[in-house]
């Protein structure tokens, strides 16, 4: 498995929610969307020219899509039956 210079962690509760953003392993700064991400990659000079490409960029916990927490279908079931 390669090693992108860029990671985008996970998303984080938050109004709104956000991503944390690595660049070659140090932590860089937080994102709430794909133009933030690629505004930290160009700080550091790092022109991204396809956010798909795992050489480029890693998703953890979800894709370049994916900016909002996934609840677990318990918390969902039990959100929905409150009166």
């Amino acid at each position: 498995m390669s090693h992108p210079r860029i990671m985008v962690l996970g998303v984080q509760p938050g109004t709104p929610p956000f991503r944390i953003v690595e660049i070659d392993g140090q932590v860089v700064g937080e994102a709430r969307t794909l133009t933030d991400v690629l505004q930290a990659a160009a700080a550091f000079g790092i022109t991204v020219h396809d956010l798909d490409d795992p050489d480029t960029v890693r998703w953890v916990g979800g894709d370049k899509l994916t900016w909002t927490v996934r609840r677990f279908p318990q918390e969902r079931r039990e959100r929905d039956e409150r009166p």
